[in-house]
């Protein structure tokens, strides 16, 4: 520990401007990214833990000196693990993101609104989005609607169309700021993988030099098997489910799209793919075929290679 002293930021910021370089270490918090940015500014080395982490090293009653304390015992141990300190541009798309992830929940919220109130009055609707762009065709079929009813049923179809609009401006913001990206083209060529995946995966990977190998990167989404393992006898469950549940979800909808085609690849993957289907549940296979995307994936950025496919080895 070099000092012990309690600063305000701005006087944090002065404090350190006049430190020689040393080791910063903060939790992963709200605002930690930018303050990690300005300390690496100041020729000092920043360091983000998960607080779960540090928690088990809080000693005595919650305190800010208590928890530095923790936090310092925490840096300290051989085995932690940090979070990388994220750009400006991978924290720009993910606000992006996070926008778009609400409207879209938002616009969900809008339709299932409008088919549980048509419901309550004896109108049901396939369960499709579609039919919410043809609404004023479905109201002019029923005249025997309250009016106060067909009035609250017209805004929920104007909030869908905002809903809808931004969208689709967010996506085709995502998708111009891949066309800049050289590395992040090269993630489009993995199959069944598509701008927004994409653009996910160039935001949670950067360089993907944080992580030491594909399997690392792997299990930070929570793409490998929960282990509950004692005495010598290894026990696998189902995957952890840790880290961004976000981009997990894009990874494992992309194996099921390519898994809806699976017969027509005659590469390696394809071949792959159908072998393990025959002995598993194709949930299963879902999530094996995500955590190979997510292999690809790194493997592509850190070494700055493109996606070649293999050609299936053909049975003797």
């Amino acid at each position: 520990m070099v000092f012990r002293k309690k600063l305000t930021r701005s006087q944090l910021f002065s404090q350190l401007a006049n430190v020689p370089s040393c080791t910063v270490v903060m939790e992963a918090c709200a605002g930690a990214h930018w303050v990690a940015r300005q300390f690496a500014a100041l020729g000092h080395t920043a360091r983000l833990i998960s607080p779960q982490f540090v928690k088990p090293f809080v000693q005595g009653n919650k305190n800010d000196f208590n928890d530095a304390q923790a936090i310092c015992e925490a840096a300290s141990r051989p085995s932690m693990r940090f979070v990388p300190p994220k750009s400006e541009a991978q924290q720009t798309l993910s606000a992006l993101h996070r926008v778009r992830e609400g409207w879209v929940r938002q616009r969900t919220a809008a339709t299932n609104q409008i088919h549980a109130f048509l419901l309550e009055f004896g109108i049901s609707l396939p369960k499709s989005s579609a039919v919410i762009k043809r609404l004023p065709v479905v109201l002019a079929l029923h005249p025997d609607l309250p009016v106060r009813l067909i009035a609250v049923l017209e805004r929920l179809q104007a909030h869908f169309k905002y809903l809808d609009e931004q969208i689709v401006e967010v996506e085709r913001e995502l998708a111009q700021q891949l066309k800049e990206d050289e590395s992040s083209q090269r993630l489009l060529e993995i199959p069944r993988i598509g701008p927004i995946t994409a653009s996910a995966l160039s935001m949670e990977l950067g360089d993907a030099q944080q992580f030491a190998s594909s399997r690392q990167f792997a299990a930070s989404l929570g793409l490998v098997p929960r282990q509950y393992s004692t005495g010598g006898k290894p026990t696998l469950l189902g995957i952890s489910k840790r880290g961004d549940k976000n981009l997990r979800r894009l990874l494992v909808q992309c194996a099921r799209v390519l898994m809806q085609r699976i017969d027509k690849r005659e590469d390696a993957l394809g071949q792959w793919v159908r072998d393990l289907l025959t002995r598993r549940h194709s949930n299963v296979v879902a999530c094996a075929l995500a955590n190979k995307l997510a292999r690809i994936a790194w493997a592509l950025l850190a070494k700055g290679t493109h996606y070649q496919s293999d050609p299936a080895v053909q049975a003797a």
